[in-house]
């Protein structure tokens, strides 16, 4: 068996890719290891007639995207559907206050200079210059950076802004939210935006977490937080649908063992069942640790970037399946997509550096999704389907930071449902009889998401750190920019530019470097 291109895993990048490359009339084969298409795109029953999101939910970015773009109308022919609110995120504070954030820039703005003269001007401001920069700003976040268009759109800036001007850009985008949002001066409005931060991977320490923020500022104010109808795997199973149409061929249960090179080419793959498939080019969706390691020998750079390649924190989910809708004490909440549990920037700042020393937070962030107030199929009529993310979860286990979970070390059935209980206790508060009125509950730790996803290294669900050392140029390492050192590969996923999320940007880009 020959065929162009080899797909190894089927996440969003790697639906992306196909996608494109079979629509062009090239031959496509993706590789799925699991028994189900979709990656972190995965849609179960916790009970009979409830549907959820068991990782990934949120569609804004691959709507917005232009993998979105492109592929949005085929997609629609094949059935997928966007669900959507007017109030696509809010927080609730610990006392009870909340501030909902609507898709009328006007309204948000009257708002914030509500709470704190000012506020709104700054909002508007900042969403603004996103609008404002968005051609400049969206290619280079997405791009290609090692390519003739990034060059040419570099010398536009040169030509625009002078080198100076451009050097003094790039210097504002690292500002850290810590530094955006102190410049806010209600609490609340600070406490909007500080959770978003962990969802890039970030803290509000790090750099270019403020432009990051005023990014997803932007796209939710514009976008809104869409969900897809019936669930995330309505997507993968449009995507199948899409690609097979066009003469692409998918395949579960197939895992690469390794990938086959000659004179420093590919030339196909050899699955663990012994078969090999030849190929021209190879995209491979993995993290670094599994191309450079289990798929192929790695070069001495290679091996010695893999021994500095770090890990992000861990993510932990919590879904509940409710027996009515849930009503929130306090009002307004009702039909928000994503809602944060946080206290604010010291909050989120203080949970994050306990994940990442290694400790269950005492008061972790904690975003609630309401698909089924978006999207009513997910659950029977008068009941509901809730998505918790705790975005900021230890990979490896040293202790708690409230002293009251006992550990072992591991993500074992006691401790994630012990977490899982710190959680719900939190949610509780905010819930009107919410013992009640829950069905039932299950529990993701890190450790149960790197089993569902072998990607997921120790439940990290970006693909590896994404500070400024890890990301951009230098991802997934600073010596390879742009470029594999196999001919015929091409590495893509959120371990790649340009990084995590449901954009499926590295899928784009590779398939458009073949010719898409």
């Amino acid at each position: 068996m020959v065929v162009d291109h080899i797909i190894i895993g089927s996440g969003i990048n790697a639906l992306v890719a196909a996608a494109l490359l079979s629509i062009k009339g090239d031959r496509v084969l993706v590789l799925e290891r699991e028994d189900r298409f979709g990656g972190c795109l995965r849609t179960e029953e916790l009970i009979p007639g409830f549907t959820h999101d068991v990782m990934a939910a949120t569609f804004v970015l691959f709507m917005t995207s232009p993998a979105g773009a492109v592929l949005g109308p085929h997609l629609a022919r094949h059935g997928m559907e966007y669900c959507h609110t007017a109030h696509p995120t809010a927080v609730l504070r610990p006392d009870g206050s909340a501030l909902v954030l609507g898709m009328d820039r006007a309204a948000n703005i009257r708002a914030f200079d509500a709470l704190a003269p000012g506020d709104g001007a700054a909002h508007g401001r900042d969403v603004g210059g996103i609008e404002a920069d968005a051609p400049f700003l969206f290619a280079f976040l997405g791009g290609d950076l090692w390519s003739w268009p990034m060059l040419k759109l570099m010398l536009g800036q040169v030509r625009r802004r002078g080198l100076r001007g451009l050097a003094a850009w790039f210097g504002r985008a690292l500002i850290p939210a810590r530094g955006w949002l102190e410049a806010y001066q209600s609490p609340l409005v600070q406490a909007l935006w500080a959770p978003w931060v962990l969802h890039c991977g970030l803290t509000p320490e790090s750099a270019t977490s403020g432009q990051m923020g005023k990014v997803i500022a932007f796209a939710l104010e514009a976008a809104g937080a869409p969900v897809v109808k019936g669930g995330a795997g309505q997507a993968v199973e449009a995507f199948r649908r899409l690609i097979v149409a066009n003469g692409g061929q998918m395949r579960t249960g197939a895992d690469v063992a390794r990938i086959l090179t000659r004179d420093g080419r590919v030339t196909g793959v050899r699955l663990a069942s012994g078969e090999e498939i030849a190929a021209r080019n190879v995209l491979a969706s993995v993290t670094p640790g599994q191309l450079w390691g289990r798929l192929l020998d790695a070069p001495a750079a290679e091996a010695e970037a893999i021994r500095s390649f770090r890990h992000g924190r861990g993510n932990f989910q919590l879904h509940y399946a409710l027996d009515r809708v849930p009503e929130w004490a306090s009002p307004g909440l009702e039909d928000v997509a994503l809602i944060h549990l946080s206290d604010g920037i010291d909050a989120v700042s203080r949970s994050a550096n306990e994940a990442e020393r290694g400790l269950l937070p005492a008061v972790p962030t904690i975003c609630v999704g309401q698909p089924s107030r978006l999207d009513p199929t997910r659950a029977p009529e008068g009941k509901a389907v809730l998505w918790l993310q705790i975005p900021d979860a230890p990979r490896i286990i040293k202790g708690d930071a409230a002293g009251e979970i006992a550990t072992d070390g591991t993500w074992s059935v006691a401790t994630r449902e012990a977490f899982a209980d710190r959680i719900e206790a939190i949610l509780a508060r905010h819930i009107k009889n919410f013992a009640a009125i829950k069905l039932t509950r299950r529990a993701c730790s890190p450790a149960d998401l790197q089993a569902m996803n072998m990607n997921l290294v120790g439940g990290d669900p970006y693909g590896g750190y994404c500070g400024l050392d890890q990301f951009f140029l230098w991802r997934p390492f600073a010596h390879t920019p742009g470029a594999c050192p196999v001919r015929g590969l091409h590495h893509i996923g959120a371990s790649t530019h340009p990084g995590p999320g449901l954009g499926g940007g590295s899928g784009f880009n590779a398939a458009k470097r073949l010719g898409a």
